[in-house]
């Protein structure tokens, strides 16, 4: 539609809106430069990795050791590799909604059975009764995003630590996803959930990346952190799929690890404006609800009012219909909810300028009053 000449405005992007910063760029260009262009080690060159344990260390007060972290092609890459190899036919593995869309495939291609965890349709929260009726002698992995996408949700330190401690007893493994776990606000707190106790970070596998924090999405690297073990089947895995991630990358990446993080904190910044704008425009609009995202970059309202109603004669029946109308009628792009496994919900990202989501979210509201 854009290359029509139409102005689309979308609400629908997973990655940061900001160019790279420029001193991960010039470590690229060096490398490039240097001849850093040839294979590398399959988990990774050790000097990424050692600085990937310091990170942990640091910030999570988690120790690893370079042979316990692997680097990927992409957090999403790490997870494939994780999935696959923990997860064995028929294995259930406990998934809270709404989740992000590739938790569940990459479950199936497994030949596993995802059990999903329902929330509160109010608070977008699962409940501990709720995680506790779907363990069963087959439980074998629970995946956690925390901040979530696309809920923005800032997990509970409480339910964290009974969910370590359910993990430890049950001998169930946590995939924890935390790609967005610097962009939080209102002071929100994410802790690692491998961090509650030594037996706890046995039984995590921490997914982590460069491509939220660092606005490197298409640099392609994400890393795991995990027991030995379950590192070096990753590995063989990697082996015989990709190999190592790009060489050039792993530069980047390094550079993004020990750059001066006040450019983390200057986006963060950003991103919090954004999102207090789309708060309060959200607001404005009747008939939808949406608790207040602590954390990524995302909005995960409740726009099941609207479904049942009529657009020029046009029943809307679902999220998918309703994304479908407000991208050819309005030139809005929005999410679908029911991609995450809530049906009636919508996701929009304030990863885009505050002009697009002041003249965005006018439209929005201007247009919904045509919905009857």
């Amino acid at each position: 539609m854009k290359k029509n000449g139409l102005n689309v405005l979308s609400f629908s992007a997973g990655e940061p809106d900001f160019d790279t910063p420029q001193c991960i760029k010039d470590a690229a260009k060096l490398a490039i430069d240097q001849g850093f262009t040839k294979y590398t080690p399959t988990s990774g060159i050790i000097e990424l990795k050692e600085a990937i344990c310091y990170k942990l260390n640091k910030e999570n007060g988690l120790a690893y050791h370079p042979d316990e972290v692997i680097v990927s092609c992409g957090a999403k890459h790490s997870l494939f590799n994780a999935i696959l190899t923990l997860c064995d036919t028929d294995d259930e593995v406990l998934l809270p909604v709404p989740f992000w869309v590739t938790y569940v495939e990459q479950i199936r291609l497994a030949g596993g059975k995802p059990v999903f965890i329902h929330c509160d349709p109010k608070t977008l929260r699962i409940s501990w009764e709720d995680i506790l009726s779907k363990i069963t002698n087959k439980t074998k992995l629970f995946i956690l995003n925390n901040p979530s996408n696309p809920s923005g949700i800032v997990w509970d330190i409480e339910i964290l630590k009974k969910i370590a401690d359910l993990a430890v007893e049950k001998d169930i493994i946590i995939i924890s996803d935390e790609i967005y776990e610097n962009l939080i606000y209102d002071g929100a707190q994410v802790k690692s959930i491998a961090s509650f106790s030594p037996e706890a970070q046995t039984q995590t596998i921490i997914i982590n990346g460069v491509s939220k924090t660092f606005s490197m999405t298409g640099w392609r690297i994400g890393y795991t952190a995990g027991p030995k073990a379950a590192i070096q089947a990753m590995g063989r895995l990697q082996d015989h799929s990709t190999s190592n991630p790009t060489s050039i990358s792993q530069k980047a990446a390094l550079a993004a690890l020990q750059c001066d993080q006040q450019i983390v904190q200057n986006m963060v910044k950003t991103f919090n404006q954004r999102r207090l704008l789309m708060i309060q425009l959200l607001n404005e609009i009747p008939d939808i609800t949406f608790p207040v995202p602590q954390g990524a970059f995302y909005v995960f309202a409740d726009f099941s009012s609207y479904l049942g109603r009529y657009f020029e004669n046009q029943r809307i029946d679902t999220s998918q219909q309703l994304t479908e109308i407000l991208l050819e009628k309005a030139l809005i792009a929005a999410v679908p909810g029911s991609a995450f496994g809530m049906e009636g919900y919508l996701r929009f990202s304030y990863a885009t300028s505050e002009k697009s989501i002041e003249k965005g979210m006018t439209q929005l509201k201007n247009f919904l009053q045509n919905i009857t």
